[in-house]
């Protein structure tokens, strides 16, 4: 092949780092899939701007891109704190008032009401993890006591963490409500779930983009304790359209050692079911104030690749940090050497069920058939994305190129594994004839007679009708 294809793809949040329209068609070229917009410090009129931007630089670069709203959830925090650092001794008694707005002594401010949500003796951790505490006591109804149990530091609004705590299907907040009513409104292909704790959790969701008739997938991240008990994780799977690995709070929720096994298992639940894995979370972290990763860091993002992720996100690496274009070309490079000298995992036998085998058979044979017959790409003729995802689940070591009538199906399929997709209008040749255009354009190199398997169905445009296999030589 003439082109660079680089089948895991790279998700990159929009923060002051890279605010502007030059800085977003920079990142696009440099290799950037999808741009996340972060709505726990997002404004409106500003994102409408941001959508703007990165919608005119896909046009620019000649590519659909994927744009994720993420919600920012019942995220706990502290409140304004009146000194930069309070510190904290191992047996201190701390009382979290809701209607507290500044420290009184030990009595400090937070913003949401756990007094309606935790127990005695649940663990309560403060600063993202770093201060261990356990809640000894609800002496209010706006406030809990709890006893600290490591030496430590305190600052304003850092995160406070709840791993035993059941907020019992309250993860939508009215904040959320107003990003989900604004979001629906607007050219949004993900939206992202935070602190996901069981399926009907998404199915909330998604009856809200429903009666606001928003086409955007839900993407659900997998942060807590009660989202990766073995029948809940699969079950989340199944509802959502797609997995982030939320590797940050996770990490603080269960223990560093338990994330590197929960990203494996959503990974290859994702493939078994034909949804979208996005891995987040200090990929190249040290690359905000650095211009090169770490070595962990790189064989962070090679494991991610080798286990058939379809999807890399950076964080403050590009909002906030000083080497964003540096941080998305580091990705790509590990990404590409990665792919072109390790075939990712195969699926082995998490691909069991009949649902799942009759599910998938199109995809995989497919697949088996352009691997036998040394193709050059799989076309794919898709209203929804969906016989796309069935292909990707397999991981081909070559291009899906997916074609689709709808422009959403299009910028959504911009994050899933090894996928190119093109707008096109619903036809019986509209696979075989975007093959013939990327042959003129030389994307299989110079190639006399370069060969594809086409995947479509019998009526062109409808959904769930895929039921044929091609092999065309393009003269």
């Amino acid at each position: 092949m003439s082109v660079i294809f680089k089948r895991t793809k790279i998700l990159a949040t929009v923060g002051p780092a890279v605010d502007s329209y030059e800085q977003i068609e920079e990142m696009a070229r440099a290799g950037v899939n999808g741009f996340r917009l972060n709505f726990s410090h997002a404004d409106h009129d500003h994102v409408d701007q941001q959508i703007e931007w990165i919608r005119r630089a896909g046009e620019a670069v000649g590519k659909p891109v994927a744009i994720l709203q993420d919600l920012q959830g019942p995220k706990v925090r502290l409140g304004a704190l009146n000194a930069t650092e309070i510190p904290v001794r191992t047996g201190d008694n701390l009382t979290l008032d809701y209607s507290y707005e500044h420290e009184d002594g030990l009595t400090l401010p937070v913003q949401y009401n756990l007094a309606e949500k935790v127990q005695v003796g649940q663990p309560l951790y403060l600063f993202d993890g770093k201060v261990r505490t356990r809640v000894t006591d609800i002496p209010s109804d706006t406030a809990v006591t709890v006893e600290v149990e490591n030496d430590g530091v305190l600052m304003s609004k850092k995160g406070i963490n709840l791993p035993e705590t059941d907020f019992g299907g309250d993860i939508i907040t009215p904040k959320d409500e107003r990003d989900i009513e604004f979001g629906a409104s607007r050219d949004i292909d993900y939206v992202a779930l935070s602190f996901v704790q069981s399926a009907e959790d998404i199915n909330n969701l998604r009856q809200m983009l429903v009666a606001r008739e928003s086409t955007a997938h839900i993407i659900a991240k997998v942060e807590t304790k009660a989202a990766i008990e073995p029948s809940t994780l699969e079950e989340i799977v199944k509802a959502s359209d797609g997995v982030m690995v939320a590797r940050g709070d996770l990490a603080v929720e269960v223990g560093p050692e338990v994330v590197p096994v929960v990203q494996r298992k959503i990974i290859a639940l994702c493939r078994k079911h034909g949804k979208l894995s996005i891995i987040a979370t200090q990929m190249m972290a040290s690359m905000v104030d650095n211009p090169e990763p770490t070595r962990a860091e790189v064989s962070d993002v090679a494991s991610a690749v080798i286990l058939g992720a379809d999807t890399v996100m950076l964080s403050d690496e590009t909002a906030m940090g000083k080497y964003p274009l540096e941080t998305i070309a580091a990705m790509k490079r590990v990404i590409l050497y990665t792919q072109e000298n390790t075939a990712p995992a195969q699926l082995g036998d998490v691909l069991t069920g009949q649902d799942t085998l009759q599910r998938t058979a199109i995809g995989s044979a497919a697949v088996k058939l352009a691997e036998h017959l040394k193709v050059h790409a799989i076309i794919a003729e898709t209203k929804s994305g969906a016989t796309a995802d069935d292909i990707a689940a397999f991981r081909p070591n070559l291009p899906i190129v997916s074609v689709t009538s709808e422009p959403r199906t299009a910028q959504q399929l911009a994050l899933a594994y090894a996928n190119k997709s093109f707008v096109r209008p619903d036809g019986e040749k509209a696979g075989l004839d975007i093959a013939r255009e990327l042959k003129d354009e030389q994307f299989f190199g110079d190639i006399e007679h370069a060969r594809v398997v086409i995947v479509s169905g019998r009526q062109p445009g409808m959904i769930g009708a895929t039921d044929t296999i091609r092999v065309r030589v393009l003269e």
